[in-house]
């Protein structure tokens, strides 16, 4: 009895070892993945997609295809490698337009091999959901439940509807009997205030002449509003073509605004910039880790207006213009000149279009009348510190000094005095 005790002891030890060990492996393969896409996501999805060709090659089956050792030298130097005369990897390298692969020194044996586990791990196929399978199942059950239920429910209604049918037909019988004395009761006394407050109020020619008053002055005053507002866009936010984010590229990205909008700091108009600008950045960055490996919705827009094509990185020869809505438009009377307010008053881009940096879809903020305009002006300090007030004050000096002073020194010849 005592060796039975002992054995089944020993085995029941090394099942309950061996059961530790499967669920330690699994869950330290579980976190390889999850370090690995965190990795994968960071620093390689601006280059690579799992299932799709994107500057470098798509990296499904690569782990697979390629041995591990030789995959991580790869990642950390690729050129070294490539130097070294290795076969695969200058293969590698001349398939693709020898592009240079960033190397990742920074990253241990161990987090590449993470890194390989995602990739191994996104190539697999999806289960698909078990619940879809199922449901034909459940409605063989649930088909006799449903009929029988909506026989109940049928038999209920015509329960319901009998009687109420006995309660509206005896209801009408009541209200037919009794309508005559109703009516004689309420008629008399219904009418008979209304005249007497209609006669009253007639007779009262001050109250009659302050009630005229005042509908006239709500009027004006409706009117005045009205047509003051005219013109007065403030809070317009129409739909644009492309849904471009403020609040991702000035408030979290932090660029500044005449990176895209130059016009502003040299020029009258501060100008929409060009798709071209745009490709500055999204000839590589495409989002694609937010909608499953694929290009963002919004940038393959700017690839179609450019014909753009990601796969093979080339131009087709049928671009077609962005068609923003204009938001922010002054009467043609109005001269507004962008660089004399940026450059000369050192304004920021927030006094007059608001907090931008916080806007998903741009709005008008300022209502751009001419009454606040000559407000900001009354509040606003000289900043004399630059080059236009410094060369106002030598014009100055010159003349005190008795000089020859023309139009032409002080500005007379620029353009926009002349031509809006």
């Amino acid at each position: 009895m005592r060796t039975i005790s002992s054995v089944l002891g020993s085995l029941a030890r090394v099942v309950s070892t061996s059961l530790m060990l499967l669920f330690a492996v699994t869950t330290l393969h579980a976190q390889d993945v999850k370090e690995g896409e965190k990795i994968f996501k960071s620093k390689c999805t601006s280059c690579h997609a799992i299932d799709r060709k994107v500057v470098g090659p798509a990296l499904k089956g690569i782990p697979e295809t390629k041995d591990e050792a030789w995959l991580i030298k790869w990642v950390k130097n690729s050129q070294a490698l490539i130097a070294s005369g290795d076969a695969d990897a200058v293969k590698i390298f001349e398939e693709n337009n020898k592009l240079v692969m960033t190397s990742f020194t920074d990253l241990s044996d161990d987090q590449i091999k993470s890194v390989l586990a995602y990739i191994t791990d996104a190539s697999k196929e999806k289960p698909k959901d078990p619940t879809k399978d199922g449901a034909a199942a459940k409605d063989d059950n649930a088909s006799m439940f449903m009929i029988l239920g909506l026989i109940a429910v049928v038999v209920l209604a015509v329960v319901v509807i009998v009687v109420l049918n006995r309660v509206i037909r005896t209801l009408e019988n009541v209200i037919a009997k009794n309508q005559e004395a109703i009516a004689a009761q309420q008629e008399p006394e219904d009418s008979q205030r209304f005249v007497k407050f209609a006669k009253a109020f007639v007779k009262n020619k001050k109250l009659v002449g302050f009630t005229v008053l005042m509908l006239v002055a709500l009027l004006a005053v409706g009117g005045w509003k009205t047509m003051w507002n005219v013109g007065v866009h403030q809070g317009y936010q129409p739909v644009q073509p492309i849904k471009f984010s403020h609040q991702i590229h000035a408030g979290v990205n932090k660029i500044e605004c005449q990176y895209c909008h130059g016009g502003a700091f040299k020029s009258k108009n501060a100008s929409i910039p060009s798709a071209n600008v745009c490709m500055n950045c999204h000839n590589t960055i495409t989002a694609s880790e937010h909608y499953d490996g694929e290009i963002s919705p919004e940038i393959a827009k700017i690839y179609r207006a450019l014909d753009w094509n990601p796969d093979t990185r080339t131009y087709g020869n049928n671009p077609k213009p962005i068609q923003w809505v204009r938001i922010h438009n002054l009467p043609d009377f109005a001269y507004f000149n962008h660089s004399q307010h940026v450059v000369v008053a050192g304004v920021e881009c927030q006094t007059c279009h608001g907090p931008i940096q916080n806007m998903e879809e741009v709005y008008q903020y300022s209502p751009l009348t001419m009454k606040w305009c000559v407000d900001c002006h009354k509040k606003t300090d000289i900043k004399s510190d630059n080059k236009y007030y410094e060369d106002l004050i030598k014009a100055h000096e010159r003349i005190k000094k008795g000089e020859k002073m023309t139009a032409a020194m002080i500005g007379g010849l620029e353009c926009g005095k002349c031509h809006y």
